[in-house]
C-alpha cells in the first residue's frame, strides 16, 4: 500500500497543518519527528524504548546498510521491520548525503551515471547510481524510500546548483522507473540551495514526476545559515501539492521544528537528540543543559521537571552526571530517551495547538521559555 496523507485541520494564521499519514505499518499523526536509526538501530536504544518515547516513523540509511550487512542479508531476514524488530513505519534515506560527503568533490566523481567514491570502512572504490539506490531500498522493504539526489553545499554557485538540480531531476526520473516494490512509497526531493528561482523550478519539475510525497533537501548542510534554511522552505512549499506530505530532511533543533511547521512542513528527522546525548547534553524547555557541568554533581532533580520520559521519572541529575563523567554508556542511553521524547513531546504539543487554533501563541510561549537560558 502506498502512503495516504490526510489533512485534518489547517491553522488559520499560518501554514501549519494537522494531518495523518497512513502506512503499511500504522497511521501516524503530523507534524511529527522521526528518530534516526542510521544502521537499523536508534543508537543506544532498544525498539521498545523508542516506542515508549512515542515514536511513529523511524529512519534508516541506505548507504550504511548497503555496506554492512548488505541489502541481501536484510532481505533474507524478512526486510527492515523484522531485521530491527520495529513494528512501526520505517523510512530509508537514499544514501545521497553520505555519498556526497565522502566523494572528493571533483567533477569526475559525480557523473550522469552516478557517484564514484571510496568506502569509509576500507577505502574500496564504489559507485552508487539512482537505480542502485532504489534497488537497495526495494530490498530493505521500508515503507517509504527516498529518491537519490545530489546534496551540494549551500555555498555552491547558482550555476552549479542549477546544473546539479537538473541532474537530480534526471536521476529522480530514472529512480522512479527503477522502483519495483509496489508496497513501498517513493518520495521526491526538492533541491536548489538558497535561491528562490531554483527552488521553485526544482519543486515544480519534481512534482511533475508524480511522487507519493515530497522532501525539501539541502537544508541541513554545515555551511548553511538558519536564514537560508527558512528561505529554502518558503521558496519550496508553495509549489508542492497540498494533499501530499512534506518532509524537511535532517532538521531537529526544537526552534527549527517550530519554524518548519509554521511554514507548512509535516515531518522532520535528525540525529541530534542522540548525538548530543552521548556528549552529555539534554534538551529542556529552557534550552540545552550540559551534564559535564559541575553544578549538577549534587542536583537531586530530574533532567526536566514535568517530563514524562523514563529517564526523568526514575533518575536524578546527579546520577546522570555521574554516568556521563565516568563514561558509562547508560548515561547516553538515558539522555537519548529524554531528548527523543522531548522532540516528540514538542510535536505532540504542536498538534494540540494547531487543533485548538493557537499555534502562534504556543510558538511564542515556547520561544520565551526556551531562550531564557541554556548552556
Amino acid at each position: 500500500m502506498k502512503v495516504k496523507f490526510h489533512i485534518e485541520k489547517e491553522d488559520t494564521k499560518t501554514k501549519a497543518r494537522l494531518g495523518s499519514l497512513e502506512t503499511n505499518h500504522g497511521t501516524v499523526e503530523t507534524p511529527m519527528f522521526m528518530p534516526v536509526g542510521t544502521r537499523a538501530a536508534i543508537k543506544g536504544l532498544t525498539p521498545d524504548q523508542v516506542k515508549e518515547c512515542g515514536s511513529g516513523i523511524v529512519l534508516a540509511n541506505t548507504y550504511h546498510l548497503w555496506l554492512r550487512p548488505g541489502e541481501d542479508i536484510v532481505d533474507k531476514c524478512g526486510g527492515l521491520h523484522q531485521f530491527m524488530n520495529y513494528e512501526g513505519p520505517i523510512l530509508t534515506d537514499s544514501g545521497g548525503y553520505q555519498v556526497f560527503s565522502l566523494a572528493k568533490k571533483k567533477e569526475k566523481d559525480i557523473t550522469e551515471e552516478g557517484v564514484h567514491f571510496k568506502s569509509h570502512i576500507d577505502g574500496q572504490e564504489l559507485m552508487l547510481t539512482p537505480e542502485k539506490s532504489i534497488e537497495i531500498q526495494n530490498k530493505l522493504d521500508s515503507d517509504i524510500a527516498m529518491s537519490f539526489d545530489e546534496c551540494p553545499p549551500a555555498s555552491a554557485t547558482h550555476e552549479y546548483l542549477k546544473n546539479s538540480l537538473e541532474r537530480t531531476l534526471r536521476w529522480a526520473e530514472r529512480g522512479k522507473k527503477a522502483h519495483k516494490n509496489e508496497n513501498q512509497s517513493l518520495f521526491g526531493i526538492v533541491q536548489g540551495g538558497p535561491y528562490e528561482d531554483l527552488r521553485r523550478y526544482s519543486a515544480e519539475e519534481t512534482v511533475k514526476l508524480g511522487f507519493d510525497g515530497f522532501a525539501i533537501g539541502g537544508v541541513a548542510n554545515d555551511d548553511e545559515s538558519k536564514e537560508d534554511m527558512y528561505h529554502a522552505i518558503d521558496y519550496s512549499i508553495p509549489y508542492l501539492p497540498k494533499d501530499k506530505v512534506r518532509y524537511l530532511m535532517g532538521v531537529g533543533e526544537p526552534m527549527d521544528i517550530l519554524e518548519g511547521v509554521e511554514r507548512g512542513v509535516d515531518i522532520f528527522d535528525c540525529v541530534l537528540p542522540t548525538r548530543i546525548a552521548r556528549h552529555g547534553q539534554a534538551f529542556t524547555k529552557h534550552g540545552k543543559i550540559n551534564f559535564n557541568n559541575a553544578k549538577y554533581k549534587e542536583d537531586l532533580g530530574p533532567v526536566e521537571e514535568g517530563c514524562d520520559c523514563y529517564c526523568c521519572k526514575n533518575f536524578q541529575r546527579a546520577y546522570i552526571r555521574h554516568l556521563i563523567t565516568v563514561g558509562e554508556s547508560l548515561g547516553g542511553t538515558l539522555l537519548s530517551i529524554h531528548n527523543i521524547r522531548f522532540l516528540i513531546r514538542e510535536v505532540e504539543e504542536i498538534r494540540k495547538a494547531i487543533k485548538e487554533d493557537r499555534f502562534i501563541e504556543y510558538k511564542e510561549d515556547f520561544i520565551k521559555h526556551y531562550q531564557q537560558k541554556g548552556e
